[in-house]
């Protein structure tokens, strides 16, 4: 089973080594899809590879340990029939979801590369993403 989280912390618990206890506990191979962390804590989106135990287990043990974990259930669309192929989007876009080039020089977005980071929705001057949540 592969699950998708977004574990948020703050700066007290940084130096915990959750990826670490993760692997060596709970039997889990962990991906980390994106990462932004600094002095003031960070929030990592990992994937979660094990079966379904060992994930209930080990997203557990990170709450307990002082971090919130949310599922990544979220999804970013938006309107491509006002989008003017500006670009801005796609110099946002840390996991190239979205690029353009030859040889039509539009928009395309890959859903599947998508992190749910939020950048292109504060980057588009015509604000067209948005976040969509699953059901």
């Amino acid at each position: 089973m592969i699950k998708k989280v977004v574990v948020t912390f703050p700066a007290d618990t940084a130096s915990q080594p959750l990826i670490y206890e993760l692997i060596k506990k709970y039997d889990i191979k962990v991906s980390i899809i994106k990462a932004d962390i600094d002095a003031n804590g960070g929030k990592l989106v990992l994937e979660l590879d094990s079966d379904s135990e060992h994930i209930a287990q080990s997203v557990q043990f990170m709450k307990d340990s002082g971090v919130d974990v949310s599922p990544l259930e979220k999804k970013i669309s938006y309107d491509d029939t006002r989008c003017i192929s500006c670009g801005a989007c796609t110099s946002a876009c840390p996991s190239g979801a979205l690029s353009i080039g030859a040889p039509d020089w539009k928009l395309k977005f890959q859903p599947d590369r998508c992190v749910v980071c939020k950048l292109c929705i504060v980057s588009c001057p015509l604000k067209l993403f948005r976040i969509e949540f699953a059901e």
